[in-house]
C-alpha cells in the first residue's frame, strides 16, 4: 500500500483516539495537511458518530472510521462488587454515583454498522478483536478498505484469514488501549520496528505501524521495517485541534510525570497512560472486565476532568509522550514526516 491509496501525501497519519481527544477538527486538519485522519466511533452513540462522520465527510478530505469490535470481557460479579466498594471513596469525594451492577454493552455496534452501510468511507478499521464475519461482508460491500489492529503475528494471521485488507500493527508502546484480542494475556514488550518486521515477514498485507512513535527517526525506523504508513496518536494529544482535556494536556508536559504504565484500573482492559495516584492505588486490585469497568469508573473520570484533577483521570499516553507539542496538527504531522 502507498500513501496515495488513502489520498495522503504524507507517510504519517493521525490515529483514531476515542473518548474526546480525536475530534472532527483533528481529522479534517490531518486531511488538509496531506495526511489522513479518523472519525473515532468508540464510546459514542450511533447518532453522535453519524454527526461526526457527516462533518468530516463534508470537508472533502480523505479519512477513515475506527470501530470497537465486539469482544467483551465479562467481569466476575464478586470482583466487580469488591472493586466498586474500593472505589466508593473516590466517588464520594466527587459526589457521583457508581453503577451498582455491571453494565455490559457492545458500544452500539449494530447501529454503527448501519451508519457505515449508508455512508461510504475509504477505510474502516477495527480494534479489540475481529468483527463478526457477517458484518465484515456487509462493510466490505460499501467499497471500503478494511483494516484490523493487531498486536502479534498470530493476530495478524487471523486478520488475514478473516479477509482484512490492511493491518494496523500496534506495538506495546502505544498510548491508550491495546488492541489485543486477548486482554487477559500481557502484551509482550516488543519495539515497533521489530513487530512490523515480524508481521510483514509472516503476512502479505500492507501494514500501518503504530505505538510509541514520537520522532521523525521513529517514523523512519517503522517505514524501514516494512510499514507503508505510520499512525500517531499521543504525538497529537496536545495539538490545537485535539479535544484532549485540559488536565491531560498539562500532565503530558508536567516534569513530575516521568513514567507510563499499562493498567486495567480504568476500563478493565490493558491501556497505557501516565502513572498517577489512581494507577498506583488500583492497578493491582482491578479485575478484568470490559466494558463493565469502563462504565464503573467513568463518573469518577468525568468529574475529575471537570475539576481539573489529573490524579483520578485516565491520562492515556504512549512511551513517546514527551514529544507531544501544542502545535497545529499539520505542523506535527509534517515534522514527523521529515526525512521519510
Amino acid at each position: 500500500m502507498s500513501p496515495p491509496l488513502l489520498g495522503a501525501a504524507l507517510p504519517v497519519i493521525a490515529a483514531p483516539m476515542a473518548g474526546g481527544a480525536g475530534t472532527p477538527d483533528l481529522a479534517i486538519a490531518a486531511g488538509r495537511a496531506g495526511s489522513f485522519g479518523f472519525v473515532a466511533a468508540g464510546y459514542q452513540p450511533a447518532a453522535a458518530f453519524a454527526a461526526d462522520l457527516a462533518t468530516v465527510a463534508a470537508a472533502g478530505v480523505p479519512f477513515g472510521v475506527n470501530l470497537f469490535a465486539p469482544n467483551p470481557v465479562a467481569v466476575d460479579p464478586t470482583a466487580y462488587r469488591d472493586y466498586a466498594l474500593l472505589l466508593d471513596a473516590e466517588a464520594t469525594r466527587f459526589g457521583v454515583p457508581l453503577p451498582a451492577t455491571p453494565v455490559e454493552d457492545d458500544d452500539d455496534w449494530s447501529a454503527k454498522v448501519d451508519v457505515l452501510r449508508a455512508h461510504q468511507v475509504p477505510l474502516i478499521s477495527f480494534t479489540f478483536g475481529l468483527p463478526p464475519t457477517a458484518d465484515v461482508a456487509l462493510l466490505r460491500s460499501t467499497g471500503a478498505l478494511l483494516a484490523q489492529t493487531v498486536t502479534s503475528v498470530a493476530e495478524a494471521r487471523a486478520a488475514a484469514s478473516a479477509g482484512m485488507d490492511v493491518l494496523v500493527v500496534q506495538a506495546s508502546g502505544a498510548g491508550g488501549h491495546s488492541g489485543t484480542f486477548t486482554p487477559e494475556v500481557p502484551v509482550p514488550e516488543v519495539a515497533l520496528p521489530s513487530l512490523v518486521a515480524a508481521v510483514s515477514a509472516a503476512v502479505s498485507l500492507p501494514v500501518l505501524a503504530a505505538g510509541g512513535v514520537g520522532t521523525a527517526a521513529d517514523v523512519t525506523a517503522a517505514l524501514g521495517a516494512g510499514a507503508s504508513l505510520v499512525a500517531v496518536g499521543t504525538a497529537l494529544l496536545r495539538a490545537r485541534e485535539a479535544g484532549t482535556a485540559a488536565p491531560h494536556r498539562a500532565a503530558l508536559v508536567d516534569p513530575r510525570r516521568t513514567q507510563t504504565v499499562v493498567t486495567r484500573a480504568f476500563t478493565g482492559r490493558p491501556a497505557r497512560g501516565l502513572r498517577n495516584t489512581f494507577t498506583d492505588r488500583y492497578s493491582e486490585a482491578a479485575p478484568l472486565g470490559y466494558p463493565a469497568l469502563h462504565h464503573l469508573t467513568r463518573p469518577i473520570r468525568r468529574a475529575a476532568a471537570a475539576a481539573g484533577d489529573p490524579e483520578p483521570l485516565h491520562l492515556w499516553a504512549g512511551t513517546g509522550y514527551r514529544h507531544a507539542t501544542d502545535d497545529p496538527a499539520a505542523a506535527i504531522l509534517t515534522r514527523l514526516s521529515a526525512g521519510a
